[in-house]
């Protein structure tokens, strides 16, 4: 076929959308069991109130939903929405292992066959990889570790002593509410954490991808959204930072069985620590595509990769936030038609 879309999540929808319209013959494949991308592994406690920046999927509005309903409900009902209504067909749950060039197409190796087709747009995101720092006597702890994409919900940390690591909007969002259960919490990050009053507004977004984007054309790994932005002051953050619940502290220097030991020496028990780290692209399977670049990222013109320009990435670097899945969904399609027509022309 024309194109493989990797990924139903906003970036890769979008892109479906767009080489429908262009009478691209293609197909989507998703890991997931239904529709929603990351959406659907959100935690039942993050409502539509906390969550913003929300950007329309192509030619569908989104609706002001319930701001008390939660996301990882509202979300993929949306998703869901927008593939019925577009016709898109998305062929779930489906694992792929491996990309490979073969006889100069793209070869897509899965738990469920084999694809294969002159374009490839990636949009495997990065919920499947979380990323967890490595500290010393990280393994002697005998309390509990988690990763913030495995937390579901404050109670479970009642009368418990908490440290929650990591300086972007998760860490803060699920502090805030574990705060309210557990008997205390610490917030620790490696940099002063910097929050911005400024509305999101359309110019700001767009001066967002730019600086996003200059990272992954010289082939550097994409920094977050929100490393750019800066954390959002809503009325909650703000309470948060007046009674001392979002008074930061520096990194830990080790952690022992019991707790953690902090710069100055000094020993304090805790029974659980909240890794809201981040996570990295997802992007194994394009391995033996080789299209790392020197500095460890791929680099990119656009979406297109500058070393195989039959890949395109969406979801990454710039488009990873809502606020450019559209656009990258949109000149993805664009430029795979240019290059089945230039082909068919040769």
């Amino acid at each position: 076929m024309d194109a493989v879309v990797i990924g139903a999540g906003q970036a890769g929808l979008s892109a479906a959308y767009f080489l429908k319209r262009a009478n691209l013959d293609h197909v989507v494949l998703d890991a997931g069991v239904g529709p929603g991308g990351a959406w659907r592994h959100r935690w039942p406690t993050l409502r539509m109130a906390t969550v913003h920046g929300i950007h329309d999927l192509p030619g569908m509005p989104f609706t002001e939903p319930d701001p008390t309903a939660p996301a990882n409900e509202v979300l993929p009902e949306y998703f869901a929405d927008f593939e019925r209504r577009n016709g898109i067909a998305v062929e779930r749950p489906v694992r792929v292992h491996a990309v490979r060039d073969h006889d100069g197409r793209l070869r897509v190796e899965t738990d469920r066959g084999i694809w294969e087709a002159d374009a490839l747009v990636n949009a495997t995101g990065t919920w499947t990889r979380p990323f967890w720092p490595r500290y010393p006597g990280q393994e002697l702890f005998t309390g509990r570790q988690l990763h913030s994409s495995r937390y579901r919900g404050p109670e479970e940390f009642a009368g418990q002593h908490v440290v929650v690591v990591g300086g972007g909007t998760s860490a803060v969002q699920q502090l805030l509410e574990i705060a309210q259960h557990a008997a205390a919490t610490t917030w620790v990050t490696r940099r002063e954490p910097e929050f911005s009053d400024e509305p999101f507004t359309p110019e700001l977004g767009r001066a967002v991808v730019a600086k996003v984007e200059e990272r992954v054309r010289q082939g550097l790994p994409p920094q977050s959204v929100v490393s750019v932005t800066g954390l959002s002051l809503t009325p909650a953050v703000r309470e948060a930072l007046k009674t001392g619940v979002l008074d930061r502290r520096p990194m830990f220097e080790r952690i022992t069985e019991d707790g953690v030991v902090w710069p100055d020496g000094r020993h304090e028990k805790v029974d659980a620590i909240v890794w809201a780290t981040g996570f990295r692209a997802a992007l194994d399977h394009l391995a033996p595509l080789h299209l790392r670049a020197p500095g460890g990222g791929i680099q990119l013109d656009g979406t297109r990769v500058v070393a195989d320009p039959r890949v395109h990435l969406v979801g990454y670097g710039p488009s990873a936030s809502t606020v450019g899945a559209t656009r990258a969904g949109r000149a993805a399609a664009k430029e795979i038609k240019e290059l089945l027509s230039r082909r068919q022309a040769a």
